[in-house]
């Protein structure tokens, strides 16, 4: 266990104690069984072996970044990296849940163990978070079907790597999330209320405020952009694609680190399975309010096609 914590902190013990301890407001014996739960599932999901474990073949992991959209799209004029994300546009169905949690976990791990200690090199101080953009492009009612997934990959991060996002900036918001947004934010604590920005528009203008126009995720470019997978660059700005930079850095990491563990034997194919944790009640609870108001939105949007579909005869 003590091992698995020196990989989990990364230098910094102190600092990684304090997010067990803002994560559940401070109470130390909350917190310490938080901590050790965490130690304990890492140890037995094998989580620090994790990025030396490539999902292959390279065609599967594509289908992957095409179906779960997140990148990387630079960095604030602090220093902390934007991690871009298509809410809207993930359809999670190119591959197993199994690969869809283990690609989230890679990703958390590369970004605690290569991007933030490469920015706190690059900067002079110890980066420890990051930014998240989140964009609705796309937002439907079928989105319902991803409640389940999005609920456990929400619960990893919850429960396994507490306060690591800053600030979450919502953009490109439709109706469906407004309606959604009203429901749900009376079930966030004051913590995660502070920690949410639902910006205007795209949220260029707001996001240009504490980072260069180079890292704006693509959607934020213009207004009407949205998280199309194929910006006007092509693949050099959409930090989705599997061609981007940061993907292929990431990619190239995890295969390096499976040859390194493994020389000279073929890598293993097939997804990790990892346990998955049980939701908090605040988890459970915005997901049954979340599946509450689609279903509502739902039930609306077929009175209203019914409604369209009436002929009304005159005499």
């Amino acid at each position: 266990m003590k091992d698995t914590f020196q990989n989990m902190h990364h230098g910094y013990p102190t600092e990684t104690l304090v997010r067990f301890l803002k994560a559940r407001d401070w109470n130390v014996q909350k917190a310490h069984k938080m901590l050790i739960d965490c130690l304990q599932w890492r140890i037995q999901n094998e989580i620090d072996s994790i990025l030396a474990k490539p999902i292959i073949p390279t065609d599967l992991y594509r289908s992957v970044r095409d179906s779960q959209l997140v990148g990387l799209s630079g960095y604030s004029k602090e220093g902390l990296p934007v991690i871009a994300i298509g809410v809207g546009l993930s359809t999670y169905d190119k591959a197993s849940v199994n690969y869809y949690v283990q690609s989230h976990i890679q990703m958390n791990e590369y970004r605690d163990r290569v991007v933030l200690p490469t920015a706190t090199e690059r900067y002079g101080r110890h980066i420890s978070t990051c930014l998240k953009v989140l964009d609705m492009t796309g937002l439907k009612l079928s989105a319902l079907n991803q409640i389940k997934l999005l609920t456990t990959i929400a619960s990893i991060d919850d429960l396994n790597y507490p306060e690591k996002t800053k600030t979450y900036y919502i953009v490109n918001v439709p109706y469906i999330f407004s309606a959604c947004w009203k429901a749900v934010k009376p079930l966030l604590q004051e913590r995660t209320k502070r920690k949410i920005q639902v910006l205007q528009g795209c949220g260029r203008d707001e996001l240009l405020k504490i980072m260069d126009y180079s890292s704006l995720p693509h959607f934020c470019r213009k207004e009407g952009s949205g998280s199309s997978h194929h910006s006007s660059n092509g693949t050099i700005d959409n930090c989705f694609s599997f061609d981007h930079t940061f993907h292929q850095q990431l990619y190239n990491y995890i295969k390096q680190q499976a040859t390194h563990i493994k020389t000279g034997l073929p890598i293993k194919q097939g997804s990790v399975h990892v346990d998955f944790p049980e939701p908090d009640l605040e988890d459970t609870e915005i997901a049954k309010t979340i599946e509450s108001e689609f279903q509502k939105l739902a039930d609306q949007n077929g009175l209203c096609n019914s409604l369209n579909g009436l002929k009304v005869n005159s005499d």
